[in-house]
Formats: structure tokens, C-alpha cells, sequence
């Protein structure tokens, strides 16, 4: 594995030395286009701030978050499955089977808070393994594979209810979300220590390296002596898993289970990790970039809905501010190398 490099930043940038030290305008531009994304969000969160008075409060930082974690979870997943060249359509049906699952289990086991999150954790285990044994092991287009455990996913979410939703459970359940430790929500100190653990695995492990080395060019990996079938099915497994993990947060925020939760999920995540400049051809990017990109999509749902924004305009909106964000990425990425 020594041989194997990462691709998980950019190189850095060349500065011309100039009369006047370190700190000159060539400096300023190179550290500009490095850091374009971040710029970008700080430009959002000014525009809000100064449009709304409640924007910039402790109590509306904290929605975000709170909003935030369940898509976290599954943007981490995301960002590993693109990081291999492929991508997961199927999130948003598994966060709905894994929600119905543990509203399911604590309506018919209450009392034991544990149990509902294992079994959503298993059943978006369960599925992320099939897509990782259907693209690894029968080599079936990972946009084919998801996407028809995307349909399963939702079928199996109706099934579960009975074509119904899954309400009256025990207020107990409601705690695995909406509880606090130490004045966070839990959702949100699992986000946090989500990113952080996976940040460190990707930049620290040979597993890190092995990601990056099959989503940057398969076959020399394997001549590098990577098992690329092993990765792939790891980074939809644990795909799925997170899914998993974010649906019954979000069946425990409202306390029920709805078959159509997580709907669209996916769209969002994906924008996330591209957003934040991994390439969809693989062996580019960083959970620090899709944790930029999804705070980037998270202030501007929050700031639009303050603003009192209508739905459909809000749609059009972010539409556009995501394609510039990639737009200015993608064009100071390519400043960069040149």
C-alpha cells in the first residue's frame, strides 16, 4: 500500500515570490480559489444574517445542526460509495424501511429503547450489503443496483405499516433523538463524532488509501494488491448502515413511522459530497468538503424557510446556488493545478 497515493487534496498552491513578503496579492488570490467553497458559505450565512435578526441566534445555529445530522450520516456514506466511482440512489427508501422498522419494534416492544435502533441498523445493513454484493460481486452498475433498491426500499417501507404509517408510539422513543448530553441533541454529537471518525480513517488508515486508490484507477489497484470487491461491497454496506442509523433518528424526532420519510434524501446528499468537490468519477474528495457542502444546502433550507420563501421558489433557488458553488469549484480547482 505504500505505493498508493491519495488524492484527498489538492495540490498546493504555487506562489510566486514578490517583493513585500509572504502576504501579497498572489497570495490572497491562491488562498481564494483554495478555499472558493468556504467563501462561498460565508457569503450565504452574511446574506441571511444581515436579512434576518433570528438567523445568526444560538437557538436557530442549533436547528441547523439538529436538521443536519440524519442527512450527515448518510452524505458520510455517500462520499465513500463516490469516492469509488459509484453512487447510492437507494438512501432515501432505506431511511424509510429502517424508520417503519424501529417505529414497528417500539410499538410492539416498548420499554427497550435499544432494540428499535438495532433493528433499523440491521435492516440498512442488510441493504447496503445487497448493493455492495450486487455491484462487487456481479459486477451490476451501482446506478442499477441502487436504484432498484430504491423501489424495494420503499415497498418494503409500505409493507411494513401495512400501507399505512405507524403512529401512537411510547414518548420513550421519542428520546433517541430529541434527548441532550451536555447541551447537544444526541443526533448531533453522533454527527460530530461520525465525521470526525471517518475523517481520521480516511486520511490516517490503509483502508483510507484503499477507497481512493479503486475510485482513482481500479485495475492498478488491484495490481497494488488491493481486493477492490472487498471495498466496493464495504462502502455500500456501510452506506447502508448509516441510512439506517439516520432513519430511526428521524422516525424518533416525530415519534412515528412514515412510510415516505427520507423521500428525495438522496438528491440532497449526493449535492452534498459533489458540492464539496468530489468527483463523481472517483478518487476525489474529502469528508471536510461534503461537510461543507451539506452546511452550505442546510443554511440555505434554514435561511430560505426564515425568510419565508415559498417552497417553490426555494427549489429554484438552491438549484441555482448549488450549480455556481460547483461552478466556482470546479473552475478555481482548475486554477489551481494550472
Amino acid at each position: 500500500m505504500t505505493a498508493l497515493s491519495t488524492h484527498d487534496t489538492a495540490p498546493a498552491p504555487t506562489v510566486p515570490e514578490e517583493p513585500g513578503g509572504r502576504f501579497n496579492a498572489a497570495w490572497l488570490k491562491a488562498m481564494a480559489l483554495r478555499y472558493s467553497m468556504f467563501l462561498v458559505l460565508l457569503l450565504v450565512i452574511g446574506y441571511f444574517s444581515y436579512r434576518s435578526a433570528r438567523f445568526g441566534t444560538v437557538d436557530n445555529l442549533q436547528t441547523i445542526l439538529i436538521a443536519a445530522a440524519p442527512f450527515a450520516l448518510i452524505a458520510l456514506g455517500q462520499t465513500l460509495v463516490i469516492l469509488t466511482g459509484g453512487i447510492d440512489l437507494s438512501v432515501g427508501s432505506v431511511i424509510a424501511a429502517s424508520g417503519m422498522t424501529a417505529a414497528w419494534t417500539a410499538k410492539n416492544y416498548p420499554g427497550n429503547l435499544f432494540l428499535p435502533i438495532v433493528a433499523a441498523v440491521l435492516v440498512g445493513l442488510v441493504a447496503g450489503s445487497v448493493n455492495g454484493f450486487l455491484v462487487s460481486r456481479l459486477n451490476v452498475p451501482p446506478f442499477i443496483a441502487t436504484l432498484g433498491m430504491l423501489t424495494a426500499g420503499s415497498g418494503v417501507a409500505y409493507v411494513i405499516g401495512g400501507g399505512a404509517p405507524i403512529s401512537g408510539l411510547s414518548a420513550d422513543f421519542g428520546k433517541i433523538a430529541n434527548a441532550s448530553l451536555l447541551g447537544l441533541k444526541i443526533p448531533v454529537i453522533v454527527m460530530i463524532v461520525g465525521i470526525v471518525a471517518l475523517a481520521v480513517i480516511m486520511r490516517r488508515t490503509a483502508y483510507g488509501l484503499r477507497v481512493y486508490a479503486v475510485g482513482g484507477n481500479r485495475v492498478a489497484s488491484e495490481l497494488a494488491g488491493v481486493n477492490a470487491r472487498n471495498v466496493l461491497f464495504s462502502v455500500y454496506a456501510f452506506s447502508g448502515m448509516l441510512a439506517g442509523l439516520s432513519g430511526v433518528m428521524l422516525a424518533s424526532r416525530v415519534i412515528s413511522g412514515a412510510p415516505d420519510l427520507g423521500r428525495g434524501y438522496e438528491l440532497d446528499a449526493i449535492a452534498a459530497v459533489v458540492i464539496g468537490g468530489a468527483s463523481l468519477m472517483g478518487g476525489r474528495g474529502t469528508v471536510f468538503g461534503t461537510v461543507l457542502g451539506l452546511l452550505l444546502i442546510q443554511t440555505l433550507n434554514n435561511g430560505l424557510d426564515i425568510l419565508t420563501v415559498p417552497a417553490y421558489w426555494q427549489n429554484v433557488i438552491k438549484g441555482v446556488l448549488i450549480v455556481a458553488a460547483v461552478a466556482v469549484d470546479t473552475w478555481s480547482a482548475r486554477r489551481r493545478v494550472t
